[in-house]
């Protein structure tokens, strides 16, 4: 068969010379030991976990180096694209601080772009080109469902699906028959004529899991598709090559893949890169583990974490955990160093499954939110609050000197310990949601209804802003005894039946009254956060609630009783007196 002609009739036309690639993308000048990796997602809009996971790895392997980091987007497959997904890709990347020293939309040196797949079309098609001339490439005209059928054959007869041997069809087509498929207009694909035996096994070094055996490949994969542009397989090898990638670390689904990879690297004469296969990322679903997935785990999601609002720091601590069996020990010692000072190893990285555990991540993220100022905070519940949060949410960051109090309350800062009541910008939010909105909702009172009103009543009458912590809490002392509590703690464990309660529960019912919760840090700096009318109104408010159910027990027609009773908590004159 005359190849030359055959590769002519396929792909018509002058292609720039294969030495011309090599000397156009010439070997990267970087010094000895210095790594090239990359991070190569497809743009269909989604990037997970395992995108994060291989990405941290991969930066901090070139890095430490003195090596490059790039981005390539695969966007061979049409069908898959997403508008703005490459733009998600950065964006998501960026929130957790992966820097890329040159790839897509990034800019750096390029000298090694284009970065999208679809743009180096013609470097693809002259390498396609040559593997037909020397008969290491060929036409298959199967229509989808030749190969369908094909599959459901090999399926009943408990064979390995694919096309080879005896199913490679099209494989030892005569000159006469491909030219008559041609003149006739069949669509046709270009595969790969494999010259590999699965019964050949040899030793492959995995830069993760060590030792490996693989067997050789017998597929006779596509390598260029109807539309001209080639599968994933083939031109990730052409990329990595002239993009001169020194080392692939990426997910153990493809180990599947590395025998058709070896065989693509030796039939284009290109030196490989070296491989690492890293873990799965598991979960433990009841008494076994499985797969993160994107069905049924939202956490799979890198957008998970940003709507939630989780500290890129914390999440970057914990992947570095399960990263590298020695990172934990490390930080433990180290707890205010940079991150990119610990000594990351491909060869510490699991060889089996990795467990996640997002209770682990929460606990991390409170510590990592504990470590900042309430400046550092504000900016990063601000930055959160300004993509993902509501109007209302928008609306806190207004007052910067009242969010900074509220903060410095809330993590403790200047206090003995400091406090980890955050976990995320979103919980956090929440949290101190009472400082800028009054509560919709109250946590249950153990209290009486007639002693709430009362104790609130009490409280309001002799409340000054002015007053220090420690005259603030005498007062409320005096509400407690008043309404029959114990004003003093060791009175009350001396003899509870003595009492109705302690000052702790009338201390309660002012904290419920005024936030809605029954636990929150201190009471009198929240009041102080507050303000004297936002505290008034409060109180007064659900104080009025309180007796009018109240006198409505006792007296349905006493509701006018309970309105004079909120205007004088308030300081207002009785109704009519103000005509």
């Amino acid at each position: 068969m005359n190849y030359k002609a055959l590769a002519e009739r396929l792909l018509p036309g002058e292609y720039p010379s294969l030495q011309s690639y090599e000397e156009k993308y010439p070997p990267r000048g970087l010094p000895k030991g210095a790594e090239v990796t990359r991070l190569a997602p497809s743009p269909t809009g989604f990037i997970h976990l395992g995108n994060l996971f291989a990405a941290i790895a991969n930066e901090r392997i070139a890095h430490q180096s003195g090596g490059i980091l790039y981005l390539r987007i695969e966007d061979t497959d049409l069908k898959r694209k997403v508008d703005g997904a490459v733009e998600a890709v950065k964006n998501a990347l960026r929130y957790f601080d992966i820097k890329f020293d040159e790839g897509a939309e990034i800019g750096g040196d390029d000298t090694y772009a284009p970065w999208y797949q679809r743009q180096r079309a013609e470097i693809y098609r002259a390498f396609v080109k040559h593997l037909i001339e020397e008969g290491r490439a060929y036409p298959c005209f199967c229509t989808e469902e030749e190969l369908t059928a094909l599959r459901e054959e090999q399926t009943k007869n408990k064979e390995i699906t694919g096309y080879y041997g005896k199913y490679a069809k099209c494989r030892n087509l005569s000159e006469e028959e491909i030219y008559r498929n041609l003149d006739e207009g069949k669509p046709f694909v270009i595969r790969l004529k494999s010259l590999g035996n699965p019964e050949n096994k040899h030793k492959f070094r995995d830069e993760i899991k060590g030792d490996i055996t693989v067997p050789e490949n017998d597929q006779d994969v596509v390598i260029l598709k109807s539309d001209g542009i080639p599968t994933y397989h083939f031109a990730h090898a052409i990329d990595d090559h002239f993009m001169r990638t020194t080392l692939v670390i990426r997910g153990e689904e493809w180990l599947a893949s590395l025998p058709i990879h070896i065989e693509l690297f030796d039939a284009l004469g290109f030196e490989r890169p070296r491989y690492g296969h890293n873990c799965s990322l598991m979960k433990q679903d009841g008494a076994s583990r499985r797969k993160l997935s994107k069905r049924k785990d939202p956490e799979l999601s890198l957008e998970f974490y940003r709507k939630e609002g989780y500290f890129a720091r914390a999440v970057k601590v914990y992947m570095l955990t399960l990263l590298n069996s020695n990172f934990e020990e490390w930080y433990r010692k180290n707890p205010e160093a940079p991150l990119d000072s610990f000594q990351f190893s491909a060869s510490k990285m699991s060889k089996s499954g990795t467990l996640f555990d997002l209770d682990k991540l929460n606990d991390i993220s409170k510590d990592e939110l504990s470590k900042l100022s309430a400046e550092e905070m504000f900016d990063f519940l601000k930055t959160w609050a300004d993509e993902y949060g509501s109007e209302a949410q928008k609306g806190y960051f207004a007052d910067r000197e009242k969010m900074l109090k509220t903060l410095t309350l809330c993590m403790g800062i200047g206090g003995k310990k400091r406090r980890k009541d955050f976990t995320t910008a979103s919980q956090a939010m929440e949290f101190i949601k009472f400082f800028f909105e009054r509560p919709e909702t109250y946590e249950e009172f153990r209290a009486e209804l007639y002693d709430r009103a009362s104790v609130m009543d009490h409280f309001l009458e002799s409340y000054r802003y002015e007053d220090d912590a420690q005259t603030w809490f005498a007062k409320i002392k005096q509400a407690a005894e008043l309404n029959g509590y114990a004003a003093e703690m060791k009175e009350y464990k001396a003899n509870p039946e003595a009492y109705k309660g302690s000052v702790a529960d009338v201390a309660e019912i002012l904290r419920i009254a005024t936030t809605g919760r029954a636990n929150t840090p201190d009471l009198w700096t929240i009041m102080q956060i507050l303000g004297e009318k936002e505290v008034r109104e409060r109180i007064a408010t659900l104080m009025w609630k309180f007796s009018q159910e109240w006198y409505r027990e006792i007296e349905p027609s006493a509701e006018e009783m309970a309105r004079e009773l909120y205007r004088e908590s308030l300081g207002l004159p009785p109704k009519g007196e103000n005509k």
